[in-house]
This record gives structure tokens, C-alpha cells and sequence, in this order.
């Protein structure tokens, strides 16, 4: 993962992702730099528009706030469990007096 905060830092910054800014990232972050990791990165970003594939990545990121929908549920959900709880407590120990007599 550091491997891609390093190139979308010099991404940010206005700096071309080549493997020698990437090392030089890692290197400043304390990170132990694996050359084939560096070369594999830069192979895979060549060519590629890092702000249109940032653009789609906040795209689908969209949905998550869909849940908040169920949470206005959750309330009552949670009270039909404490009901059920207080049910079963009451069994248990109705079947814990059958023992005691």
C-alpha cells in the first residue's frame, strides 16, 4: 500500500512517478524498498490517468452512504432483542427453579 501512497504523493506534488522519485519516497518514509515492487508499480501506472482513475474510484465509492438508511431501523431492532433477551432470561430461570424445587 505504501508503494501507492508513494506515487500518488508525487502525483500530488507535480513530480513524474518514475522509479527513482518512488524509491526516494519509501526511502524518506523509513520503508524498506523492494525494486521489483518499485518497477512493477511504475509498469502498471505508465500510461495510466491517475486523476480520471481517482475520479472513478470516488464514484463507486458512493454507495457506502446507502446503509444509513438501515440504521434508522437499527433502534428498533435492537429493542426486539432486548425483548427476546429478557424472554429467554426469563425461561432460564424458570427452568433453574425446577431444579431447586
Amino acid at each position: 500500500m505504501e508503494y501507492i501512497y508513494a506515487a500518488m504523493l508525487l502525483h500530488k506534488a507535480g513530480q513524474k512517478v518514475e522509479e527513482a522519485a518512488v524509491k526516494k519516497v519509501l526511502e524518506a518514509a523509513g520503508v524498506s524498498v523492494d525494486d521489483g515492487r518499485v518497477k512493477a508499480l511504475v509498469a502498471a501506472l505508465d500510461g495510466v490517468d491517475i486523476e480520471e482513475a481517482i475520479a472513478k474510484a470516488a464514484v463507486s465509492a458512493a454507495p457506502v452512504a446507502a446503509p444509513a438508511a438501515s440504521e434508522a431501523a437499527a433502534p428498533a431492532a435492537e429493542e426486539k432483542k432486548e425483548e427476546e433477551k429478557k424472554e429467554d432470561d426469563g425461561a432460564a430461570a424458570a427452568g433453574l427453579g425446577a431444579l431447586f424445587g
